[in-house]
């Protein structure tokens, strides 16, 4: 890690504190008490409902519908692994780990690349494309869906994993092109004109130079399409229908439909799909909001 970065991160800190001190002594004790009871009430609004479906998964549906807020007389444990088992979850999850790694993994390379060339390769043309590219986050899911299925169905890609792939990376491109080519901007020309002067091809100095310095905007757009990739539902709802092809949230959709008065699977399988998601946050929270913060800032 090179001195700058950690004077850098070292002086990000002191200014953190500084200002956690500050604020501490603007806020009186009554208003951080206020404070306190709304974020605690807050806290429970959000875990209620994710607690009262955990216990609801290990109960009957008897047992549900004659005391739906208590807990289980009997906790019924073989509701995970029927829900497992009837809805196939072995291959929701391989589906749902492939499309997300592909996509997330194409939309950072793509993006920074495309990044690089409109932050440090001066062209006439740029100004089009970097503002073609920006007008795609204008657009949203809901709005391209049925164009999107008739250019799927046209080319075939109607039922295939490279049709699901392809539009998620090119949804994800638009965001991810405008966060890197700020955050490249703010990277100081003499690194890149060092490597030319040195002999390095820009692919060179893209893959060895600006790709370690983008480490923060890297993880931000990461977090975002990944996140975003793993709980999307419309799109991939319309562009696959075989069941081996489905992804986590819809293959729990179709499996709710079919057991739609079995309440005890659908919650062990809400559980399951909800998982990964929490489990995500916690362990990458601090990084989560480090991530978005310098992806937004930076630049």
């Amino acid at each position: 890690m090179s001195k700058a970065s950690v004077s850098y991160k070292s002086r990000g800190k002191e200014k953190k504190s500084s200002m956690e001190r500050s604020l501490r002594e603007e806020i009186g004790p009554l208003p951080r008490i206020v404070l306190y009871v709304l974020l605690l009430g807050f806290t429970f609004l959000t875990l209620y409902p994710l607690i009262w479906m955990a216990i609801n998964s290990f109960k009957t549906t008897q047992e549900f519908l004659l005391n739906p807020l208590g807990l289980p007389n009997r906790w019924f444990a073989k509701n995970y692994s029927l829900a497992w088992r009837l809805a196939n979850f072995s291959t929701l999850f391989l589906n749902s780990i492939l499309y997300t790694g592909i996509s997330t993994i194409g939309v950072i390379w793509f993006s920074l690349a495309a990044a690089f060339a409109f932050a440090k390769i001066k062209s006439r043309f740029t100004p089009f494309l970097y503002g073609g590219f920006l007008i795609g986050i204008l657009f949203t899911i809901e709005s391209l869906m049925i164009p999107l299925y008739l250019m799927a169905f046209t080319t075939g890609l109607v039922n295939t994993r490279v049709g699901v792939l392809i539009p998620y990376i090119g949804l994800g491109l638009p965001l991810g092109i405008y966060l890197c080519t700020e955050f490249i901007k703010g990277l100081p020309d003499s690194v890149i004109e060092a490597g030319r002067i040195d002999g390095a091809s820009y692919l060179k100095i893209f893959i060895y130079i600006i790709i370690p310095m983008a480490k923060p905007v890297i993880a931000t757009v990461a977090i975002l399409n990944g996140l975003g990739i793993w709980n999307e539902f419309m799109l991939i709802n319309i562009l696959v229908s075989r069941g081996n092809l489905l992804s986590l949230p819809v293959g729990i959709m179709k499996f709710s439909g079919a057991l739609a008065s079995d309440y005890g699977k659908q919650f062990a399988a809400l559980v399951i799909g909800t998982v990964p998601t929490v489990t995500f946050y916690l362990v990458l929270r601090n990084r989560i909001t480090q991530g978005v913060a310098v992806g937004a800032t930076k630049g």
